[in-house]
């Protein structure tokens, strides 16, 4: 996939009339771009609420507030950082390959869609933080594998960035958010607590809103990619994919962040009020460790999860206190459902396509 500045001969056909008359001619297509869209908007109700779980775990916000700021700054970061760069969307669409046969590639790329659904939803009704960005990564994966027959519809060179990004946001987010704690402690023992208090508060508030646009940006761009390739698979019948067009990062965007607004409270209860118990320092170091650690990987091609991040700089910030302090029994769970994601949403993606395809 081409960057924001790539040639604009990508983005023939790809009008929102010319997408439209497609959908309109071939409800297959419409179904599919469906999928997509909806596991966007499952990805906003469970991953996005991680970025101002903390937000509302200190009560820095109420619970209300916290989702509609989540919300915009959601919208606002797919699209001004897509508009900038592309580089996780870039990783997404190098990924795997579906084959030059456009027909048997939307059918694999719907298997994943469906996958991808039924493992977040499961999760959400859980109340359990899965990373769908993970769900997305093993979902695609499993469909090509299936599609492919082999291992020749994984591009390992693309995916050893999954792999960079898991050592990222587990070691870099759980020691920056335990540095930070500490030096937070370190140089504010002489500030008053209600002091600290007032400024932590906002300063909080402020670094929950960045991470709530690098979440857009960040995960928002994974589910841009394959939206944009089912379009350019049912329009142009060719896997080739130019530059976004400003009309499908606004669609996305925008149902990324109904996601976020109806679906958001279970997440945040398990991360921001169960977990741990944090004051209001301690909130802004886990949100100032995450925004470092997902800016990073944004602008790097890392696909990283921002469940994942969020959750092990709270950890961090946690173990700095008080070792005990940290439920580790919640976080073994938190674990175990991510260890599982990549075996099991994979399996039931090459599943389903195995079963779409005898239907196809």
């Amino acid at each position: 996939m081409k960057s924001a500045g790539a040639d604009e001969k990508g983005c023939l056909g790809m009008s929102l009339d010319a997408v439209m008359g497609a959908v309109a001619a071939d409800p297959v297509l419409g179904l599919i771009v469906l999928l997509c869209l909806g596991a966007t908007v499952v990805n906003g109700a469970t991953d996005a609420p991680n970025a101002i779980a903390t937000v509302v775990g200190t009560r820095a916000m109420g619970a209300t507030p916290s989702i509609i700021m989540a919300a915009v700054c959601n919208f606002v970061g797919l699209v001004l950082i897509t508009l900038a760069s592309t580089a996780v969307a870039d990783t997404i669409s190098g990924m795997v390959d579906f084959g030059g046969d456009s027909h048997a590639a939307l059918v694999a790329l719907a298997a994943a869609m469906v996958a991808i659904i039924v493992w977040g939803i499961a999760a959400w009704g859980f109340g359990i933080p899965t990373s769908q960005s993970h769900s997305l990564i093993a979902g695609i994966t499993g469909a090509a594998i299936a599609l492919q027959g082999n291992m020749d519809g994984v591009n390992f060179d693309q995916w050893m960035k999954v792999v960079y990004g898991l050592v990222v946001s587990t070691c870099l987010g759980f020691g920056l958010g335990w540095l930070l704690a500490r030096a937070i402690r370190v140089f504010c023992v002489t500030v008053s607590r209600t002091r600290a208090n007032a400024f932590f508060k906002w300063a909080q508030i402020i670094s929950g809103a960045a991470l709530a646009m690098l979440h857009g940006a960040q995960d928002g761009q994974k589910f841009l990619s394959l939206t944009m390739l089912a379009v350019v698979l049912g329009v142009t019948g060719s896997a080739s994919m130019g530059t976004f067009p400003l009309w499908m990062i606004v669609l996305v965007s925008l149902v990324m962040s109904l996601g976020t607004a109806v679906g958001g409270r279970k997440i945040i209860k398990s991360v921001g009020l169960d977990m741990v118990k944090m004051e209001q320092y301690q909130g802004f170091a886990a949100c100032m460790s995450a925004c470092v650690c997902i800016g990073l990987a944004t602008f790097t091609g890392m696909p990283v999860s921002t469940t994942h991040t969020k959750t092990t700089a709270i950890m961090g910030v946690g173990a700095e206190k008080s070792v005990r302090s940290v439920k580790w029994n919640l976080a073994g769970s938190m674990v175990l459902t991510w260890v599982l994601t990549f075996p099991g949403c994979g399996a039931i993606a090459f599943l389903f396509t195995k079963l779409f395809l005898l239907w196809a």
